[in-house]
């Protein structure tokens, strides 16, 4: 559980929240002249549901609790965090705290955040439908979702897990210097991976469902998704190496679209690990490309109210027609820049905050994908990649990565491909865009998806 999710709402939440504002509220009391405080507490309760050939291979519900506390003094800092609300187990981590901070580095610009007059906006991120659904119906959705997989294509040969999972988490974060925000989420989802087979190839493939509200949750769609993956590529063969167009599925350029966003980060940049270092206000991608990172829209699953360091999210302009305009900040990064945070601080209770881009999008075209792929020669559809986080250099933007997917022709999908590579730099990469689609898709991931439209991109194969 990430303390990204908070709302300034704590009456409406009810005792629980009151109860983690209670205690917090208690570790900031105990600030001592020249002390900044800031304590986090966290409560979450997960059920996980699997089912397997017709049975309930594991049922896991789960509660936990945790508090993390941060002390800068005479500008050095300590943290310490523990896994229980106990008084005795506050009063030790808080002396720990301080003791840790004895140790740190004096550094004049650290800090807590401090209110900066935005107001935090309810998004009304906590559906009291997950609270109660019935575990009878989570047991349901699970075994509906494996016979689904199952009866639609006489190439699956069996589906390897199906998943029902849901969650609740409950957050605050208060500071001695005037933060002081709480706040419910919730959501849900299922999950299938099935293995499908023809002659003497086989392969894998994955669908998802996620929503706030369990009656959200799509289970045929997720089924159609996990058998398309699976029996698309059987019988795929290896392409020559070429340059061609590239077609990115919405999954993949999501993939991408949250490497780009970890690059422009403050953080990095501050740490000299950033490609986009020292190039504010240039032109780093097409002029097609505006990359947002916005928390407060509803649609995003990672949607939040306040970041990890209690500041009300807001929509963050990254990159705006291929001109780079902003950094992602936290209160200490912000501060060693010269700028204000964009509050984009992230982490647990067991973490000091960093930086993280939670909700990127690109801003979508107007054509759908088989519109793109109408208007394209010689092509290849990229529909899924390996390997692409440990195959991409953050400071040189280098990339190399395993990928598949479908062969373009005149403007029509052909046969399957696999076991090629696309190498290139994510500079690059971004200047050959030539079209973004229009068929947006929120993902359960940090950015949401669409296709991509790259030229001139290496693929290696045979």
């Amino acid at each position: 559980m990430t303390v990204t999710s908070t709302s300034s709402a704590a009456s409406a939440n009810g005792s629980s929240v009151d109860h983690l504002l209670a205690v917090a509220d208690r570790i900031i009391g105990e600030a001592l002249p020249g002390e900044q405080v800031e304590a986090v507490v966290v409560n979450e309760s997960e059920t996980e549901v699997r089912v397997y050939e017709g049975e309930i291979e594991s049922f896991t519900s789960s509660k936990s609790q945790g508090f993390g506390i941060r002390v800068i003094a005479d500008h050095r800092q300590g943290f310490a965090y523990a896994g229980s609300l106990d008084e005795g187990v506050i009063a030790e981590t808080l002396q720990e705290a301080r003791d840790n901070a004895t140790f740190g580095t004096a550094d004049d610009q650290l800090g807590m955040a401090e209110p900066d007059g935005r107001p935090i906006i309810d998004l009304g991120l906590f559906n009291e439908a997950v609270a109660s659904f019935p575990n009878e119906a989570k047991i349901k959705m699970a075994l509906d979702l494996e016979k689904a997989v199952l009866a639609s294509d006489s190439r699956i040969i069996g589906a390897e897990s199906s998943d029902f999972n849901d969650s609740v988490s409950e957050a605050v974060v208060v500071t001695n210097t005037g933060i002081r925000v709480a706040g419910r989420d919730s959501g849900s989802y299922v999950m299938t991976s099935v293995l499908a087979a023809e002659g003497d190839d086989t392969q894998t493939g994955f669908g998802f469902s996620v929503g706030r509200d369990p009656a959200d949750l799509d289970i045929e769609r997720a089924a159609a998704d996990a058998v398309d993956r699976a029996t698309r590529l059987l019988g795929a063969s290896k392409p020559a190496t070429e340059r061609v167009t590239i077609v990115f599925d919405p999954f993949v350029t999501a993939q991408f679209l949250s490497i780009i966003g970890g690059t422009l980060s403050g953080e990095r940049v501050l740490k000299g690990r950033s490609l986009f270092a020292d190039r504010l206000g240039d032109t780093v991608a097409s002029s097609m490309i505006t990359l947002i990172d916005d928390p407060t829209n509803v649609k995003a699953f990672t949607a939040n109210e306040a970041d990890g360091e209690g500041l009300a999210t807001r929509r963050n302009v990254l990159i705006e027609d291929g001109q780079l305009n902003m950094f992602a900040q936290n209160a200490y990064t912000a501060r060693r820049s010269g700028t204000t945070s964009t509050a984009s601080a992230v982490r647990g209770y067991s973490s000091t905050p960093g930086v993280g881009s939670v909700a990127l999008s690109l801003v979508p075209g107007d054509r759908a994908q088989d519109e793109l792929i109408a208007g394209i020669d010689n092509g290849i559809l990229v529909q899924g990649v390996a390997g692409l986080h440990s195959g991409v250099n953050p400071v040189s933007g280098d990339f190399s990565t395993g990928a598949e997917g479908l062969r373009i022709t005149n403007g029509a999908l052909g046969e399957p491909l696999r076991e090629f590579t696309i190498a290139s730099t994510l500079q690059k990469m971004l200047l050959d865009v030539v079209e973004v689609g229009g068929d947006i898709e929120w993902l359960p991931m940090s950015a949401a998806g669409l296709s991509l439209v790259v030229n001139d991109v290496t693929v290696s194969g045979d």
